[in-house]
């Protein structure tokens, strides 16, 4: 258990991250590769990964090298996920390159400690070893990252639009009530639960505030830096859901209704979605999406809310109960990818 202190402060220096953390994401996928938790959700990922891995001739070092430095254990070294990467992929190996060597080498002897090390990690101290690192991880996010941006990029637009209605619901107090179900909100401590491996601890934010930042490979493992000096960070799962009854399959009764795109456009509708979301859900041009939202909303099955220059679709009961029926009639049968 991770029980991060807010005091007033804090509360209004939290905020949500507007896009994927690239450095996190390449960490949690290749979690992902170590493990069979939600293997349903990324099984069309897994395949794609494993094979552009062995086209690109990856494979190996990706084993030899990647795994080892992170291991899905109760830790791995915080300088490989550095804060900057929130401002993108360059920042983030920027701030890698430019970590400081006495740092490296105090978290690599943690993870030597904690886990075990293969002998060559101390060499990450020297500045040419850093940069062939930093080789292989563009590689490895350009190979099996990058080809899923635009899913997990949509998958966080709908993370944010619920995080929002929580915060125009009751403040802060709204958004990190709805951030469950591996955190529960006890003012003014949030509690995560950790890897059953990982000790209890305490961070205390001290005025700093808090960033949320969704991740689309990570599965029910939320993680903040291990250092407590370090930018309070908290990475957490966007949860996957098998995808609602009849949009993916043409014959089932929801997509016979209503048609494939507008199936998907009610099912991206049920988290709240802008029309950008839905072309990306359905595959669609941006005029496309506006089209089947305005028939949606004509049907009476979603209502629309202008923000700023965006439209947030959301569900109306009627919509609601149609997804619910549809949901009823699913089949049990093998679980899609998200």
């Amino acid at each position: 258990m991770l029980r991060i202190h807010f005091t007033d402060p804090d509360l209004g220096r939290t905020r949500l991250a507007a896009r994927p953390d690239p450095l996190w994401e390449i960490a949690a996928s290749l979690h992902r590769l170590q493990s069979r938790k939600g293997a349903w959700a990324f099984a069309g990922w897994s395949r794609m990964a494993r094979q552009r891995l062995r086209e690109k001739k990856l494979d190996r070092q990706v084993r030899d090298i990647l795994l080892r430095l992170y291991p899905r254990a109760e830790y791995f070294p915080d300088f490989l996920t550095p804060a900057g990467a929130l401002d993108g992929f360059d920042a983030g190996v920027e701030a890698i390159l430019a970590t400081p060597p006495r740092r490296i080498l105090q978290e690599v002897t943690t993870l030597d400690r904690t886990v075990g090390a293969p002998p060559w990690v101390g060499r990450l101290v020297e500045p040419s070893a850093r940069r062939e690192l930093v080789g292989l991880l563009r590689a490895y996010h350009e190979a099996v990252v990058v080809p899923y941006e635009e899913v997990a990029l949509a998958k966080l637009e709908a993370e944010r639009a619920a995080r929002c209605r929580g915060l125009l619901d009751g403040g802060v107090d709204g958004m990190l009530s709805g951030l469950g179900p591996m955190m529960r909100w006890r003012p003014p401590v949030l509690e995560v639960s950790y890897p059953t491996q990982a000790a209890d601890r305490d961070l205390h934010l001290h005025g700093r505030g808090l960033t949320l930042v969704p991740s689309y490979f990570n599965w029910a493992e939320p993680v903040a830096f291990a250092d407590p000096e370090l930018p309070p960070v908290l990475w957490y799962s966007m949860l996957h859901e098998p995808p609602a009854a009849g949009v993916d399959d043409p014959g089932k009764p929801l997509t016979a209704l209503l048609g494939r795109a507008r199936a998907v456009a009610l099912h991206a509708a049920a988290a709240g979605a802008t029309t950008g979301e839905i072309a990306r859900a359905a595959g669609v041009s941006a005029s496309s999406a506006s089209r089947h939202a305005t028939a949606l909303r004509d049907a009476g099955l979603v209502t629309t809310v202008r923000h700023g220059p965006a439209v947030l679709h959301t569900l109306t009961p009627v919509g609601a109960s149609m997804l619910r029926a549809a949901a009823a009639r699913r089949r049990p049968g093998p679980l899609a990818p998200a």
